[in-house]
């Protein structure tokens, strides 16, 4: 967790964090780096096995974990977390769990798979935040930090609804962060590109587009958890030359020029359907 003193850590963001798709890759990473900070944690994600692998590897550096084994696009998702926290004081939750959960041209998708897409990525998110939040404004101290996506910035062919997701959620921050900044309750969206989780190489991602960088998850966990004092919305820097920051008045060109790279990425023709989203 790079020169941050631990006990400023513990004070501002503990005693307990939420770490929403704690279970590998980034959210894993996560968890590490804050029960390496003297954070108890409670871990959500969908596959219990992975999810208790890396709550063993935390109880090892001597905090306290919690694992919940849920789906976060569920109608009662929100419900359960704040159920399973209910005795605790949660003083930072970090929501890596957004996801293309429907990868599909939208005209050609299921309109209800859609939802869950948005309940994901937006609903559950914001159900959280406004349970979690509050006490922290109370107390002055805490930390929002949601994981954000490039995809936000660009729109994308079988990503329309999930980067529409993305760029709701990184105005949605900076508003926020404008509301909280004299609470002491710091808020930060973390916009990853291409990261080499377990998930993207499952998805056969092509890494050797050239050209191409990609973050390692320790160096963005890092990278977010030294930044969340410094939101609202920080861009990983491996990505901060990316051209969708920089897209000009021809959206279209823009566009279409992300759109070719993305399928080179992908290894999709462009009547694939199953294509992952790429953060």
């Amino acid at each position: 967790m790079s020169s941050n003193d631990h006990t400023q850590w513990a004070h501002q963001y503990g005693p307990w964090a939420v770490v929403a798709g704690g279970s590998e890759g980034v959210g894993a990473e996560f968890a590490a780096q804050l029960a390496a900070a003297g954070v108890n944690l409670v871990l959500i994600a969908r596959k219990p096995e992975p999810l208790r692998q890396t709550a063993d590897r935390c109880r090892a550096r001597g905090v306290l974990v919690r694992e919940l084994a849920l789906d976060l696009s569920g109608g009662d998702a929100a419900a359960r977390v704040i159920e399973a926290t209910s005795d605790l004081e949660v003083g930072l939750l970090i929501y890596n769990a957004g996801a293309n959960t429907h990868s599909a041209a939208f005209l050609d998708g299921d309109l209800a798979a859609f939802g869950g897409v948005l309940a994901l990525n937006v609903t559950t998110p914001l159900a959280l935040i406004h349970h979690f939040g509050r006490p922290m404004r109370v107390r002055r101290r805490g930390g929002l930090l949601l994981v954000g996506s490039l995809t936000g910035y660009l729109g994308s062919a079988r990503q329309t609804v999930y980067g529409g997701a993305k760029a709701f959620t990184r105005i949605y921050a900076e508003g926020l962060w404008l509301e909280l900044r004299d609470d002491n309750v710091h808020v930060l969206e973390l916009v990853l590109g291409v990261t080499r989780t377990p998930a993207m190489q499952r998805a056969g991602l092509n890494f050797d587009v050239p050209g191409l960088r990609i973050s390692d998850p320790a160096d963005v966990a890092r990278e977010g958890l030294d930044r969340l004092p410094h939101g609202p919305v920080h861009v990983m820097s491996d990505h901060a030359a990316s051209p969708a920051l920089r897209a000009g008045p021809d959206r279209a060109e823009a566009v279409l020029a992300s759109h070719r790279l993305m399928q080179k990425l992908l290894r999709t023709d462009p009547g694939n359907t199953d294509a992952p989203a790429t953060r």
